[in-house]
């Protein structure tokens, strides 16, 4: 995740770590933040996979700063992964919300449907937080209030995401069907 949102973000500007850091605590909130422990390796391992530059400029102040910017090899990378994300990346609701914030990179209406496609065969599988003798517990037979919510949001949620991928699969296949590539 840490990796698809450093090269997404660079993919439309050069930033610098600390602005490259802030945009991805505003992506990713308090619900994952990242740290200069797990950022700074990541960029380094990006640059040496020739991924990413780093160039060194003046700082406000006494301090150079770095700005990083995306290599060609960098672009395909980001075009790859928003292409084939992994299977995590589509059933984990956080991974999945910080590729949908750059599949809108992928040029190709019909790359954007199947990723999407994928989130909703995930989505539309029985599922719950909770089962009882194998089968997945429904809200309206939770055993206290506590599971009762978990699963009255998460099945709200889902419609809301259901109803959105249904609507934007509708507008993608419309598109697609204009010829555009990626």
């Amino acid at each position: 995740m840490l990796e698809l949102a450093i090269l997404g973000f660079l993919h439309d500007e050069p930033l610098h770590g600390y602005e490259l850091k802030e945009r991805i605590r505003g992506l990713s909130g308090h619900v994952r933040p990242v740290s200069d422990g797990a950022l700074y390796p990541a960029i380094n391992r990006l640059a040496g996979k020739g991924l990413l530059e780093q160039q060194t400029e003046p700082g406000a102040g006494a301090t150079p700063r770095r700005v990083l910017s995306l290599t060609e090899a960098g672009r395909a990378e980001l075009l790859a992964r928003l292409r084939a994300p992994k299977e995590v990346e589509i059933t984990d609701g956080q991974r999945f919300f910080t590729l949908l914030a750059f599949l809108h990179h992928l040029a190709d209406p019909a790359a954007q449907a199947a990723v999407l496609r994928r989130r909703k065969a995930f989505l539309d599988a029985p599922a719950s937080f909770f089962y009882r003798d194998g089968e997945p517990v429904r809200a309206e037979d939770a055993d206290n209030p506590f599971h009762r919510g978990m699963l009255r949001i998460a099945r709200a949620t889902g419609a809301a995401e259901r109803a959105w991928l249904a609507e934007t699969l509708t507008e993608l296949d419309a598109a697609g069907e204009g010829g555009a590539a990626d």
